[in-house]
């Protein structure tokens, strides 16, 4: 006796973002990247579809990063020193196919570049390399709501995903963002009301709801990796079930938190095993775009979705 496959059917379905601008649509990429898309939980292809390939970004930083552990400062070399450097290296090198450039030299605390001095790193950034870009701020409010709408405005067209807005400060960045044509970052601390109310709130300005993309906030593996898994497979469910307010594609920052843990730490290989765990554990969970920063941990992965796809 044969027992049918019992398949659910959904009713709603992940909004399709597009990051990245060509010269046909008015901006300068040689392609443009689209995310989300999903009418089934993650790679239940007899269930719904599976339009696109979850994405991974290469991370840039505008300075060297000084706490880097050795084993990434190794896998760029020189390049650190110097963003556009690194950005090449990374395409040209490392076939990576979307940057994100993270303006962490605008910090107060890491010098506290004007917003004029990072708008002109955006400007030539855009000039030397086609990729698409994310564009992501220090995470310091008032720094951010200088630095991120003079760098939407020179890079007005491209349609970049720029982040972050968070719930108690995301105004200035949305009114810059929809004035030129970008996209957006949500970023909820593993919350989904939080998550929802946030894009509710980001909608009610104007911006579509097709053009946000959700950073759930993650932990990495072994440091509260499950929980924002439970977070996102949560959202993933209600939007699939037909809430449209959390219907957005995620973004996760792999990197940040993976290479942050004293485990990654003990050994390159190691390192890289911790990052690419991590990320492979929130594909599953949903993650349509993957922010990583070891070249050998991106291939694992870019691996892993290639087989994922093929079946």
């Amino acid at each position: 006796m044969t027992i049918p496959l019992m398949l659910e059917k959904w009713s709603g379905q992940i909004n399709v973002v597009t990051i990245g601008a060509t010269k046909e649509e008015g901006g300068s990429r040689s392609h443009a990247i689209k995310i989300g898309g999903e009418q089934a939980l993650p790679y239940l292809f007899q269930e719904g579809a599976v339009p696109y390939k979850p994405q991974i970004a290469f991370e840039v930083w505008d300075i060297a990063p000084s706490e880097w552990p050795q084993e990434l400062v190794k896998a760029y070399g020189n390049a650190l020193n110097d963003p556009f450097a690194w950005a090449e290296k990374c395409i040209k090198e490392y076939k990576a196919k979307i940057l994100c450039v993270r303006l962490q030299g605008s910090h107060p605390d890491f010098g506290n570049r004007t917003s004029d001095q990072e708008a002109k790193i955006i400007e030539q950034l855009l000039k030397k390399v086609d990729v698409p870009l994310i564009i992501l701020g220090c995470g310091d409010d008032a720094k951010d709501n200088q630095v991120l709408p003079a760098c939407c405005e020179t890079a007005k067209g491209e349609r970049c995903l720029v982040g972050s807005a968070v719930q108690d400060n995301y105004k200035t960045i949305v009114a810059s963002v929809l004035a030129d044509g970008h996209n957006i970052i949500a970023e909820s601390p593993i919350d989904i009301n939080i998550a929802k109310q946030l894009n509710i709130l980001i909608s009610d300005m104007g911006l579509p709801l097709e053009r946000i993309v959700i950073n759930p906030t993650i932990g990495a593996l072994g440091y509260g990796l499950e929980y924002a898994y439970s977070i996102m497979e949560r959202a993933r469910l209600a939007a699939l079930a037909g809430d449209k307010t959390v219907a957005s594609p995620f973004i996760c920052l792999v990197g940040q938190e993976a290479w942050r843990a004293k485990e990654a730490k003990v050994s390159s290989e190691q390192g890289i095993i911790w990052e690419a765990i991590t990320a492979t554990a929130l594909l599953q969970a949903g993650a349509d775009l993957l922010v990583m920063r070891h070249p050998k941990a991106i291939e694992k992965v870019n691996k892993y979705i290639d087989d994922l796809f093929r079946g």
